[in-house]
């Protein structure tokens, strides 16, 4: 391979090198931190100030030593860094599931602080190949914009490669850790034979470098990322962190940062004593529930489906569509949590896409569509509300999970403003089994006394149980005040407000007030 093809090699691995580690990143820190907005900024923050750095430190290295052999020589130790991330990464993520599971916010912090700084060396490192590069390729002075111009390109364009590939081929295929092996393999691999090339020189040191990552590459493959006593599954999909884990006779189904349960399957029993529950009253909210309803429902945020399984064993075989971004996801509910029932439609889609597309019409739409803590914002608005509203019955019912904290229902508040911007009563019914609300809005005026009239005479068991639970916790919500609409939904800055509350009490040693 000539010396200008080997060059632009380095330039372009390195490009999708750099944005591939981003992208892993963010999966490794997601099952311990979530994949929020504030973790992405953070993160994207850092990996540009590494990569910053890196150009400035490359420029200088090139000019102390402008040749290609030195250049190949950092693309070796960057792909050994990025290979050593995943095996790093196991004590420091391990600090921050034991900071979570006793709630410690210095644990937490520290083991975010101590994860990202693993990512500073190879990025820095992948950074300082661009310069670098432009420096041994450049001829003459007259050729400095056009060669420069080209390894831009280069790295622009591998870039492009190492967004999508890890997200849609990558990670799906081989897992987190195992992307971050095949990239620091790839890149040891061709700094090495570029720089046998150049200087005949580093045979042995890349070779004690690939074997190193082909026995980490082998040991990964047992293990799991966040390791449980009751782990029954785990699995990484181009969107999620998925768990599934046994508790007793219950299947738990856990995403991403693994607040919250987003499933249970407990095949001997119809209620799980949580708030999925809650949502087998939705029928009976409207203003003039019939005496034995066969609702048709919507499900936005499928999950495992629970709520789908619960109405078809109380209201018998009625018509469900279930829709469920991630397909991953609906695969581990066939497989583990027993949604095989015929009356139910499982839909691989964006639960707003969905209703933008469809002419059907519901006399309930469920929306449980959790990233924990957060709904996604397009999920939110004003906007998305008048669109279930389309596709109610005339007499339907909008039901939703919102999360709190204790006393603080910020976002329960803001949404419930904004549901009543479309429908003319809203309710909040509080679950203090899982630090949720369900709101509850009708399309047709209801009074709250009417309602709890209805509950109060429900005669089916399961119905009666549950009515129970909640008669006396549903409050109306008369007020309308903020609005989400899509031109601003600060989903994100509402929760970020609730979790600072939460973190100022715990300081204060006053947390306990702001838990259920």
């Amino acid at each position: 391979m000539k010396r200008s093809a080997l060059l632009q090699a380095l330039v372009f691995v390195a490009g999708a090198s750099s944005l591939a580690v981003e992208m892993c990143a963010s999966r490794l820190l997601a099952p311990y931190f979530g994949d929020s907005q504030l973790v992405w900024a953070v993160l994207i923050g850092l990996i540009l100030l590494y990569l910053t750095v890196g150009a400035m430190l490359g420029g200088r290295w090139a000019d102390r030593r402008p040749q290609p052999a030195a250049l190949a020589q950092v693309v070796i130790w960057a792909g050994a860094w990025v290979g050593l991330v995943p095996v790093l990464a196991r004590p420091v993520l391990g600090v921050a599931a034991a900071g979570w599971a006793g709630l410690q916010v210095g644990l937490l912090a520290g083991a975010f602080i101590g994860a990202l700084a693993l990512f500073a060396p190879p990025v820095l490192l992948l950074g300082a190949v661009s310069p670098y590069a432009v420096r041994v390729a450049i001829a003459a002075v007259d050729d400095a914009g056009r060669t420069a111009g080209q390894i831009s390109a280069l790295a622009a364009a591998g870039s492009i490669v190492g967004t999508l590939a890890p997200v849609f081929l990558l990670i799906p295929l081989v897992g987190t850790r195992r992307t971050l092996l095949a990239i620091g393999l790839g890149l040891v691999l061709l700094g090495g034979a570029a720089r046998w090339a150049w200087e005949r020189r580093g045979a042995w040191l890349t070779a004690g470098l690939i074997a190193s990552l082909a026995a980490a590459w082998w040991l990964s493959a047992g293990g799991a990322v966040r390791a449980a006593a009751d782990l029954v599954y785990e699995g990484e999909s181009s969107y999620n962190y998925i768990r599934v884990e046994q508790a007793g006779s219950e299947t738990h189904l856990l995403l991403n940062d693994g607040l919250g349960l987003h499933s249970i399957y407990d095949p001997g029993a119809i209620l799980t004593g949580h708030l999925f529950d809650y949502f087998l009253l939705a029928p009976h909210c409207a203003a003039q529930p019939a005496e034995r309803p066969q609702p048709r429902l919507a499900i936005i945020g499928l999950a495992g489906g629970t709520v789908a399984r619960q109405y078809t064993a109380v209201y018998g075989p009625v018509p469900i569509d279930g829709v469920e971004l991630d397909p991953a996801i609906i695969d581990v509910a066939r497989r583990y949590f027993g949604l095989d029932q015929p009356n139910v439609r499982a839909v691989a889609q964006d639960g707003r896409y969905f209703l933008a597309h469809s002419a059907e019409r519901y006399d309930v739409v469920a929306v449980d569509a959790y990233r924990p803590p957060y709904i996604p914002f397009h999920l939110t608005t004003r906007e998305f509300f008048a669109e279930v509203r389309a596709h109610l019955t005339d007499d339907g019912v909008l039901a939703i999970n919102v999360g709190h904290t204790g006393a603080d229902r910020a976002l329960s508040e803001a949404l419930a403003d904004t549901v009543h911007a479309v429908f003319p009563s809203v309710y909040l019914i509080d679950a203090p089994e899982d630090y949720n609300d369900l709101l509850v809005a009708t399309a047709q005026p209801t009074d709250v006394d009417t309602v709890r009239a209805h509950l109060r005479a429900l005669r089916d068991p399961t119905l009666a149980s549950v009515a129970a639970r909640v008669v006396d916790r549903i409050e109306p919500w008369p007020t309308q005040r903020a609005v989400f609409t899509d031109d601003r939904a600060p989903v994100e800055q509402t929760v970020h407000g609730m979790i600072a509350r939460y973190a100022m009490a715990w300081l204060r040693g006053q947390a306990e007030e702001y838990q259920p």
